[in-house]
């Protein structure tokens, strides 16, 4: 995650105490905070949940870094305006710890002014050397 230092006046801030973003339930300090900071997700849901939560609070370096390396771009535009409202997740099928690819069917629900709406996607994971990265997904 991006340090304090780094941080613009506009950027997102969680305290690690609030929910996190991700709907899991869980506080941000305990659920996606550490995976933004480095540490390994230890499912592809898990992975796919940090990334949301990454959307939120427009952390590129998180989202490239869990990119695979094949499928990765070269740079992440944020739109400032879309607020990033809730996450659902749908399907999984496989990914787990010991799993070396796993697809998350999600939902997440975005409003851009007075516009809403949601994107809709299987996604598809692979783990490389105990880490999981992000491919491809596909739209429904």
């Amino acid at each position: 995650m991006t340090t304090e230092a780094e941080m613009a006046a506009d950027d997102v801030v969680i305290e690690d105490e609030a929910r996190c973003p991700c709907s899991s339930g869980d506080v941000f300090g305990g659920c996606c905070r550490p995976i933004l900071d480095g540490a390994p997700a230890p499912t592809a849901e898990r992975l796919m949940r940090s990334r949301y939560t990454a959307f939120v609070v427009q952390d590129a370096t998180h989202l490239l870094r869990t990119w695979h390396s094949t499928t990765r771009p070269e740079s992440i535009d944020f739109e400032t305006d879309v607020e990033w409202r809730r996450l659902l997740v749908l399907d999984r099928v496989a990914g787990g710890p010991f799993d070396r690819d796993g697809v998350v069917e999600f939902e997440a629900f975005w409003r851009q002014g007075a516009a809403k709406g949601s994107l809709h996607e299987r996604s598809r994971f692979v783990r490389e050397d105990r880490h999981w990265y992000y491919v491809d997904g596909d739209m429904r």
